[in-house]
């Protein structure tokens, strides 16, 4: 009775992940319960009270005859039961809530962000106290509708810098740089459209994309850019609109794109009609600049975004979207739209800040003690059977190989237990092909109980792992 009653309730899960994830719409008629059984291997008899269940909850309604519908009205998107059904330690956002919402006695080696006191805490405090003093215009009113204008000529001059030709026209303020991808995503993609991701990449893109309802395709990546023969075969395949990608340093790998391949795979863009999305939001942390797609291209099917949260404050939600005029002034209107006026104050302290004599050194100095934590990083974890892919250049992230046999998901649950936040690979994969990695975030590796956790965590996967061989 008790196994009866499981199947039961594994049916209507099913059919509750479908209506929630909207798969299932109001009105739409349900498999026969013939069929329904078929599919999910289980009695018809399990299919009926299943569906009877639903409609005293309400979910279902019933017609005599006809068979069994979804009831209106459109169920509330719930992301986290879009797609594959994968365990919720692996999960993007579950990733992103234990890493936002832990208190500061939790370790977060898993985290995408620099210590606090890593930040440019003394240029933030002077723009705060300097604009104190400022008209109330600058502290009480909506920005223009791009932005702020002195730091979208700020942000034109950065850009002309690296190669990139934009007139501050074409350059548009938002709020971050999650909010410059959901607006490129917003103008450019219905659902349905396919989209591709680097595979590993950002997990935050899985998420954000699955809000979109569209068609996520992984391309494998390499330590030289994305693997241009699966790119290529992706492209005659699934006929996509979009590719994301961070041509700075990658997340989660590290690497850096090289020449050949950016040249090849504009070219490949140019031939298919893709429109390519540059994630530059680390930027500042390059000791030496890689290329860019959007100098190579001249932003005419690429679109370059970046924010200042890695670097000044994650408390100034300030990011910033570069590409060509016609798109800026779409993507003007569809920001007025969904947030009508931007934030003006945040972007005054942005521009205080990064315009201060000692932000140069500030990243200096931070670049310093990325390199050093890195070096520290890479000797701790390979006492413990724990191995980079690469080491890379710069940045904050290395993207590691667990022992064989050992379940990344599993040790990050047991590390969680003991107050370590944790980023297993199968977050950042669209393939689900990283079960074995995990991400970890120099900066925030340097206490040594994170080690000693992780320690425990790998010797009681290892057991398990033995016990089931």
């Amino acid at each position: 009775m008790a196994r009866e009653g499981t199947r039961i309730e594994a049916v209507m899960s099913e059919i509750r992940s479908r209506i929630t994830s909207r798969a299932a719409l109001p009105g739409a008629r349900l498999p026969s319960v013939r069929a329904q059984a078929g599919a999910l291997r289980v009695s018809v008899s399990t299919v009926v009270e299943a569906y009877e269940r639903l409609v005293a909850e309400g979910l279902l309604t019933a017609r005599p005859g006809s068979g069994f519908y979804v009831a209106g009205p459109v169920a509330p998107l719930a992301l986290a039961e879009m797609g594959p059904k994968v365990d919720r330690a692996v999960d993007p956002l579950w990733v992103s809530r234990q890493s936002l919402e832990s208190d500061a006695r939790v370790l977060k080696p898993g985290c995408g962000w620099l210590p606090a006191s890593w930040m440019y805490e003394a240029g933030v405090r002077r723009a705060l106290r300097s604009l104190a003093r400022a008209d109330t215009l600058e502290l009480a009113e909506y920005a223009t509708p791009q932005g702020h204008p002195g730091l979208r000529q700020f942000l034109a001059r950065r850009l002309a810098a690296a190669g990139i030709d934009a007139s501050p026209e074409q350059v548009l303020l938002t709020e971050s740089g999650t909010q410059a991808i959901d607006l490129v995503c917003r103008f450019l993609l219905e659902p349905g459209d396919t989209v591709l991701v680097d595979d590993p990449c950002y997990f935050n893109f899985h998420a954000l994309l699955k809000a979109h309802r569209v068609h996520v395709v992984g391309v494998p990546y390499t330590p030289q850019g994305p693997d241009l023969d699966a790119f290529d075969a992706a492209l005659g395949e699934h006929a996509p609109r979009l590719y994301i990608t961070n041509s700075g340093i990658h997340n989660p790998t590290g690497a850096v794109l090289s020449p050949l391949v950016a040249h090849r795979l504009l070219k490949l863009a140019d031939r298919a009609g893709l429109v390519i999305v540059e994630d530059d939001i680390f930027a500042d942390f390059e000791a030496t600049p890689a290329p860019r797609l959007a100098a190579f291209d001249g932003l005419s099917r690429v679109i370059q975004i970046g924010s200042f949260s890695k670097t000044v404050s994650a408390s100034l939600r300030c990011g910033h979207i570069a590409a060509k005029p016609e798109w800026i002034d779409g993507l003007t209107d569809l920001k007025i739209a969904t947030n009508f006026g931007g934030g003006r104050l945040g972007a005054e302290v942005v521009l205080s800040a990064i315009t201060d004599s000692g932000y140069r050194k500030h990243m200096e100095a931070v670049r310093v003690r990325l390199a050093e934590a890195m070096d520290k990083a890479v000797t701790r974890l390979a006492t413990l059977g724990i191995t980079p892919w690469i080491v890379p250049q710069a940045g904050m992230f290395l993207w590691c190989r667990l022992p064989d046999g050992v379940d990344a998901a599993a040790v990050a649950r047991a590390c969680l237990q003991d107050g370590v936040v944790l980023a297993p690979g199968n977050a950042f994969s669209q393939s689900a092909s990283a079960g074995d990695y995990l991400r970890f975030n120099v900066a925030q590796s340097r206490d040594t109980r994170i080690f000693e956790v992780l320690e425990r965590a790998l010797s009681t996967a290892g057991r398990g792992s033995k016990a089931r061989t």
